[in-house]
C-alpha cells in the first residue's frame, strides 16, 4: 500500500466516510483516525497500530453537542472545564450513550472523550456526520508522532493517507480526568497541568493506576528504539556510559556534561520555557533514534506545571 502525504482535507474526508483508517493532526499528537461507529474501522485501528483490544481509544467530537450524544450525563464541572479548555487537549472520561460501541471502550461502561484544536481537524469533524477515534498514530507503546514525517517512519504502507497539518502545537498527549462531583481526578498527565485544574476545583487528585482502564496507562510507554535513561546527574550517569555513544537530552543547559566526541546534547529549550519543552521531546527521542546513539540520557526536569507530564513521559519512556 502507499502511503499519500497531503493537505486535501477533502480527500481525508472521502475516505474516512468510506471507513478507511488514515492519520489525522491533532494539537496534541498525530491520531490513526477513523469511524467512531463502523466496529470494522475501529478493529483495524487496534491491527495496524498492533494495539490490545483491552486498551480503549479516545473519542474525537466536533463540539459539546455531540460530546453529549455520546455520553450519558455531563456533570456541571465538566461544562465549566470544556468552555476553559475545549477545544483542547483535555479528555473526559464519562459514561457512554447507546451510540459508543464496547469495542471502543474495550468494554467499559465510559468512554474517554474530547474536542480537538487543530484547525484542519476541526474542519475535517465538521464534514463528518460521525465521531473519529483517535488514538496516537504509531505502533503500540512507541514514540507518539508529532509531524506526518513522524507517522510515515512508523506506518508507511499500512494505511493510505496522511493528512499533513504541520508540527503538533503542544506535542504531549491530552489530560485525561474524571470528574465526580467537585472532584477532579487526574488519569493520565497530559498537556493541560494540574495547576490550571486546580483553578476549578480545590480537589484534584493525581491517580497513577496500573492496569489498562484508559489510554496510555501502561508503566511502559512512549518509547522510542533507543534505550532511555532518566537521570538526576547526568555527568555521573555519563561516566557509566563512557564507551557508548550516548544522546543527552537536557533543559536549560543545567549541567555542564562531559566534552566527548561520543556525546551528543538535545535541548528541549535553551530558554527553560517547559511548553517549547514538551513540543520538543517526541522530536528529540526520533531525533536520537536517527542518529543510533547507544543509549539516551534524559535529564529530570522540573516537577512542576509541563515539567511533571515531560517526567511522566520520560520515566515510562525509561521504564523497564
Amino acid at each position: 500500500m502507499l502511503t499519500k502525504i497531503s493537505k486535501d482535507i477533502d480527500k481525508a474526508a472521502e475516505l474516512l466516510m468510506k471507513n478507511e483508517v488514515i492519520a489525522i493532526p491533532t494539537e496534541t499528537v498525530y491520531g490513526l483516525a477513523g469511524n467512531a461507529y463502523n466496529i470494522g474501522t475501529v478493529r483495524e485501528i487496534f491491527r495496524i497500530k498492533e494495539r490490545p483490544q483491552t486498551n480503549p481509544l479516545i473519542l474525537h467530537v466536533k463540539d459539546i453537542d455531540q460530546l453529549k450524544e455520546n455520553t450519558l450525563e455531563v456533570p456541571e464541572l465538566v461544562h465549566k472545564l470544556a468552555d476553559r479548555f475545549c477545544p483542547g487537549p483535555l479528555t473526559f472520561l464519562l459514561p457512554h450513550s447507546s451510540a459508543v460501541s464496547p469495542t471502543v471502550t474495550a468494554g467499559s461502561e465510559d468512554v474517554a472523550i474530547r474536542i480537538p484544536d487543530h484547525k484542519m481537524t476541526r474542519q475535517l469533524l465538521g464534514l463528518l456526520d460521525f465521531p473519529l477515534v483517535a488514538p496516537s498514530a504509531n505502533r503500540y507503546k512507541s514514540v507518539s508522532p508529532t509531524s506526518a514525517r513522524h507517522v510515515l517512519n512508523q506506518l508507511s504502507g499500512k494505511i493510505p493517507y496522511i493528512l499533513d497539518g504541520g508540527r503538533s502545537s503542544a506535542g504531549l498527549e491530552s489530560t485525561i480526568i474524571r470528574v465526580i462531583n467537585d472532584e477532579i481526578n487526574v488519569l493520565r498527565l497530559g498537556a493541560v497541568t494540574i495547576e490550571e485544574l486546580k483553578g476549578f476545583s480545590k480537589n484534584v487528585h493525581f491517580n497513577i493506576i496500573d492496569q489498562e482502564a484508559f489510554p496510555g496507562s501502561h508503566k511502559k510507554h512512549y518509547s522510542p528504539k533507543t534505550p532511555v535513561v532518566l537521570s538526576t546527574d547526568v555527568d555521573e550517569t555519563l561516566m557509566h556510559f563512557s564507551k557508548q555513544k550516548a544522546a543527552v537530552l537536557t533543559f536549560k543547559k543545567l549541567n555542564l556534561y562531559i566534552k566527548e566526541e561520543a556525546t551528543i546534547v538535545i535541548d528541549l529549550s535553551e530558554k527553560g520555557d517547559l511548553s517549547e519543552a514538551a513540543q520538543n521531546l517526541y522530536q528529540a527521542f526520533y531525533f536520537a533514534d536517527e542518529l543510533d546513539v547507544d543509549v539516551i540520557i534524559a535529564e529530570r526536569l522540573p516537577d512542576i506545571g509541563l515539567g511533571r507530564t515531560l517526567n511522566d513521559r520520560l520515566e515510562r519512556a525509561s521504564y523497564r
